[in-house]
């Protein structure tokens, strides 16, 4: 459906992708993946028409849509969010005015039986039987089923956009995205703003509804169970796996192990080459041989590795003294805002050392019992803070609450002590502020960069007790993984509102769950609350030795002579040609040999020699082939320069 041929991306003369190439199906469920920075919201962008690559192509039939929900966008507030919705159906709008256009024509016209009359009857049944299959006289129901699973109520549909946060304008354009049903959808981080209820119904309308999709999202769970084949962006080059992200990790990593293999062996290869090179350079009869070296090093295509740092790093919060037993406990809070109860008769119980989830739709209130807890809001009923909690809060406005005259380095280096000040690089790379990243100012830093770093100044506070308001949004995975381990070693208590099932997998031992103006306790981990609900799941070079010391001792002792016999001349020039035929037929096949093994590697980088064990196999064969062809060609052309010095 589209197709992208030699694709190439550079900002200022430094390409971000080259020579990617790849095909959009219809019916693909692609998983657009990489570190920050690989390009994934640019090739998004670039999908969806609204940015040029350097060169290369994106074809695609006339007729194809393509619908493009970015991480930030622009939104009217003039209409409500009915009125926002229908727009999704304006060319069913400008249908239904055609076909009524039609109708009063021939109501009005007496010419029966003109064949331009007959005509306009055809084209007015035609057209009114491809409304009807459009879905013209339904669509308003299919408008409320979109908003309802995007988590809106009936009650919000006459509300004016305006009355509504970010978010949920976010969830206003992403509904009208799914309503148009184009050919291919592009989602750049869909589930930022959807809390658990809503993400699930995304998943089952992608998964069942959609067209083609290609997304960019860091919710594990999501892309798992919504996408079936997985696109990584590295080292300015695409790795296409047909598997879902679980798989692809799997795949990716024995493909990355086989890639440092080929660089080992292809660094080796080089150095063995120049060593070459560096040896023979200035000696004659070897001049022809130096060249063809050169001219082979030339021609290497050097294999890249993605910079990937496997060390563990693990991510400790600072100690801190030990809280009462009972840190939080309510007894019938209720909050309302004016005649709106958020919640009523809250009676729970946090032991110290518990790790919770407060999860729930947007709006039932898990934010506002946080608040409650911090003691920023007023409520009815009794909420006690237990002995010596230490609260670490972290929420969307903390990061506005950072010195934006500070660096990053040095917003982390006034908080970190002891053997944390050692690690502050590799802490700051854990959370994508690697290299000069760290040396930013605060106030030039993004609204997420700033997010991550208010986060990374809290895991180095000493509390007892975290409250954690949606702390994953803007973390990539391996972010999210060092997070959590820190969570998990937090010998202290934790409360954590995600919509981030598999964050929440294995931290949260219990669950409260928010809605209907009620908070009820489930004791048990994230997945069991969701199966518990009935709701689908949110898956060396050995040169053989030969010693010429004969060969040597016997030329040495002809050259003494003053002149040696006709017979010994035929002699040597026998040996001479069959040496110079050694050497010519070694040269030969090093060069088939080289060019398999050149072959064998492109197939061991690729993901489906991913699991081929024979090609390692072929490939040390190859190789072992190579050092023995090398070795021969060495002692053939060591015995050719002494029969030419001995005998001039």
């Amino acid at each position: 459906m589209i197709s992208i041929e030699q694709l190439k991306i550079e900002f200022n003369a430094t390409p971000l992708f080259d020579d990617v190439s790849y095909v959009i199906n219809k019916k693909d469920r692609i998983a657009l993946v990489g570190k920050n920075g690989a390009g994934k919201s640019t090739m998004l962008k670039i999908l969806a028409g609204l940015q040029s690559p350097t060169s290369g192509t994106v074809a695609a039939p006339k007729e194809t849509t393509i619908g493009y929900l970015p991480q930030v966008m622009k939104l009217a507030d003039t209409r409500t969010v009915m009125q926002e919705a229908e727009l999704a159906f304006e060319h069913i709008f400008d249908q239904q005015a055609a076909i009524e256009r039609m109708n009063t024509e021939l109501s009005t016209r007496t010419d029966y039986d003109s064949e331009d009359y007959h005509k306009l009857i055809d084209r007015f049944t035609n057209e009114n039987e491809r409304f009807l299959m459009m879905g013209g006289t339904n669509y308003h129901a299919e408008i409320e089923r979109t908003l309802i699973g995007l988590g809106f109520r009936r009650e919000d549909f006459e509300r004016s956009t305006s009355e509504f946060s970010g978010g949920w304008r976010m969830r206003i354009e992403l509904a009208k995205l799914l309503l148009r049903r184009p050919d291919v959808l592009l989602l750049d981080e869909p589930t930022n703003h959807l809390d658990i209820e809503s993400i699930q119904w995304l998943e089952h309308f992608l998964a069942t509804r959609a067209n083609a999709v290609v997304l960019v999202s860091h919710d594990r769970a999501f892309i798992n169970n919504v996408t079936t084949r997985t696109i990584e962006i590295s080292c300015g080059k695409i790795y296409d796996y047909k598997v879902a992200y679980d798989q692809f990790v799997e795949l990716r990593k024995e493909r990355r192990e086989q890639q440092v293999r080929a660089y080992e062996n292809q660094q080796k290869q080089i150095q063995d080459t120049e060593d070459f090179i560096e040896r023979f350079r200035y000696k004659a009869t070897k001049a022809v041989q130096v060249q063809s070296r050169i001219k082979q090093l030339d021609k290497i295509e050097r294999i890249e590795i993605d910079e990937e740092d496997n060390s563990s790093l693990r991510l400790k919060f600072s100690p801190a003294s030990r809280s009462g037993s009972y840190p939080v406990v309510c007894e019938d809070v209720k909050k309302m805002y004016g005649s709106h109860v958020v919640f009523h008769d809250v009676n729970l119980t946090i032991n110290r050392g518990d790790k919770v989830a407060f999860v729930g739709k947007n709006g039932e209130g898990k934010t506002t019992l946080v608040k409650c807890i911090m003691d920023e809001i007023d409520f009815d009923g009794k909420l006690t803070i237990g002995h010596n909690v230490q609260i670490g809060y972290f929420a969307q406005n903390q990061a506005q609450m950072l010195d934006e005259n500070l660096t990053v380095f040095d917003t982390i280096d006034y908080v970190a002590t002891g053997d944390v000040r050692t690690k502050i690089r590799d802490i700051l790379g854990a959370f994508m502020f690697g290299g000069e990243a760290s040396d930013k100012k605060v106030k030039v830093l993004s609204g997420g960069e700033r997010t991550r770093l208010a986060m990374i100044k809290l895991l180095l506070e000493p509390v007892n007790f975290l409250i954690l308001d949606e702390p994953t949004n803007h973390l990539d995975m391996r972010s999210k993984d060092v997070l959590k381990d820190a969570i998990r070693d937090f010998d202290g208590t934790v409360v954590i509102v995600s919509h981030d099932r598999e964050f929440l997998d294995g931290l949260a031992t219990k669950v409260y769950e928010f809605g209907g103006g009620v908070v009820k306790e489930h004791l048990c981990g994230i997945y069991d609350f969701l199966q518990k609900k009935k709701i689908e799941n949110l898956n060396e070079l050995n040169v053989a030795s030969e010693t010429s010391k004969g060969i040597k001792e016997k030329e040495e002792q002809q050259q003494s002579e003053s002149k040696l016999s006709y017979e010994a001349r035929k002699e040597l020039s026998k040996k001479q040609k069959k040496l110079e035929k050694q050497i010519a037929e070694c040269e030969l096949i090093i060069e088939e040999v080289e060019a398999s093994i050149a072959s064998v590697e492109e197939q061991m980088i690729t993901p489906e020699g991913a699991a081929d064990m024979t090609l390692y196999e072929k490939h040390q064969q190859l190789k072992n082939r190579l050092d023995s062809i090398v070795g021969e060609w060495e002692i053939a052309s060591n015995k050719l320069d002494e029969l030419l010095s001995s005998n001039p």
